[in-house]
């Protein structure tokens, strides 16, 4: 990416839009389902009241961070090595880049599952391969056009997908809603799982939706202000969070939990059909097909810019952030849907499940959401600007003065942020937090030889602690997989 003026045109709504486009992808049309497979609905209002505060939380961390430290331009990346160094940075930007990979996979599997649904041809996993294989190298021949190319369809992809989401909780809200439905097993009970265990099963699935607030930050370098990012980040949460809570609550108004429960991917589709009939099933399917395809081009998109930073700041090879005539970052472009390429093969060959993509692929994104939230603490308590000694001569000391009580406010956000992501880690499956080490480990190689290529010290002792337990994980990983005690899917 070039850093010249021109390239500042990206106004607040057209960021708004990046991060509903972003986030409202295949989570909330499949959320009915994911929500009651492990939850009633009194632990289902109490998570979102978790994950409404604790998301916010990070959610002001990324605004916060775009304000205090206007010269890192690559946010979610570029704020962790800031403040905790290379490695970590590296590390980082490594997991944001994997689990936007994972997450087309993800994508595509639920958007041709639906399209599967009317065209029976597309239920057979190598056809399912062939077409994930073929949308994903069309979104590359269209991201090589540019950003702002880009960044238009995902507009349009946003407005198209917000109108049925939005038909759904306007019908079924005064035509399908019963609150005897509703308060039937309200908390759960029947399940066998206790409360906590309920609120500890819906958090990935409450993370996982709300991928894309970080959004905002990632193309902070083409906002036309820095104030648009701030403002930008809040309004498309708060935008977000209205939807997914009326979705997942109307939901339970309409069947039983245990029917919910036993839905297919498209879930959304099936309670709007249930309420007032099929056409509702098929309003919704438009509906999902058009907000993946929107979420799809964002995150192809978004997923080579901590490529391309991390190429240009000297932890990867500089030709990775070589950019075309258009200024699309084409190189990193290549390699990711190259990768997603990859994955696609191994998940469908595996026959993976949407919900275990969605487990990983959080796992991969909460690394980045946790440096994040530690580097804003580090400012806070030192008061201005923090350089860690080995981040690199690009991150200085700079940016705008701060109030002292207004380093209390970020150190308390900070802090929040940070308790809710080990919360988050804590709640997840062990055995997605192993295979996010195994998907770590590959990493290693360029940033080990670019390392060695430009002379440089490999890793403090800090940086070697990591890489061990990293290692650790990634072999436990590997041992339960050749032994059989661990799957994938």
């Amino acid at each position: 990416m070039t850093t010249d003026s021109k390239t500042h045109t990206v106004t607040q709504w057209t960021l708004v839009s990046l991060i509903i486009g972003s986030t409202i992808g295949s989570g909330i049309f499949a959320l009915p389902q994911n929500i009651a497979s492990v939850a009633g609905p009194g632990a289902m209002l109490v998570g979102w009241a978790i994950a409404g505060v604790g998301m916010l939380s990070i959610a002001f961390v990324f605004q916060i961070l775009a304000l205090r430290k206007p010269n890192l331009d690559s946010g979610v990346y570029s704020y962790v090595r800031a403040g905790l160094g290379d490695f970590i940075g590296f590390t980082s930007g490594w997991g944001y880049w994997l689990g936007s990979v994972i997450a087309q996979v993800g994508y595509a599997n639920l958007f041709f599952s639906t399209i599967g649904h009317y065209v029976p041809v597309l239920r057979n996993n190598l056809v399912l391969a062939v077409a994930t294989s073929a949308l994903t190298w069309v979104i590359f021949a269209a991201l090589t056009r540019g950003v702002k190319q880009a960044a238009l369809m995902n507009v349009v992809t946003t407005v198209a997908k917000l109108v049925p989401i939005v038909s759904f909780i306007v019908l079924v809200a005064f035509l399908g809603f019963s609150w005897d439905t509703f308060t039937l097993d309200f908390w759960g009970e029947r399940s066998g799982a206790s409360f906590s265990e309920q609120l500890q099963g819906i958090m990935l699935f409450t993370v996982w939706v709300f991928i894309g607030i970080e959004g905002a930050s990632v193309y902070s370098k083409q906002a036309r202000t820095r104030g648009d990012v701030g403002r930008a980040t809040v309004i498309g949460f708060l935008s977000v969070l209205g939807l997914l809570v009326a979705v997942s609550t109307l939901s339970y108004g309409v069947l039983s939990r245990e029917e919910l429960a036993a839905l297919p991917e498209n879930s959304m589709g099936a309670v709007l059909e249930a309420a007032i009939g099929p056409a509702g099933g098929a309003l919704i399917s438009i509906g999902l097909c058009l907000s993946v395809l929107g979420a799809y081009v964002s995150w192809q998109m978004l997923c080579a810019e901590p490529i391309v930073m991390m190429a240009n700041d000297g932890l990867l090879p500089t030709r990775l952030g070589r950019t075309n005539s258009a200024g699309a970052p084409v190189t990193a472009q290549l390699i990711s849907t190259a990768v997603i390429q990859a994955f696609v093969i191994i998940f469908y060959v595996s026959e993976a499940s949407y919900t275990s993509m969605v487990q990983l692929a959080t796992i991969m994104y909460l690394l980045p959401y946790i440096f994040s939230a530690l580097y804003l603490v580090l400012l806070a308590v030192r008061g201005k600007g923090l350089t860690h000694p080995h981040a690199g001569t690009r991150f200085d000391d700079s940016g705008p003065a701060v109030a002292a009580s207004s380093n209390r406010v970020h150190l308390a956000v900070g802090v929040l942020g940070v308790i809710y992501s080990l919360w988050l880690i804590y709640a997840a499956d062990p055995v997605y937090v192993l295979f996010g080490a195994l998907a770590v480990v590959p990493g290693l190689v360029p940033y080990v030889l670019t390392r060695l290529s430009r002379r440089e010290k490999l890793f403090n002792g800090f940086e070697w602690a990591v890489v061990v337990i990293v290692v650790a994980g990634a072999i436990v990983a590997v041992t339960g997989l050749l032994n059989g005690t661990l799957a994938f899917g």
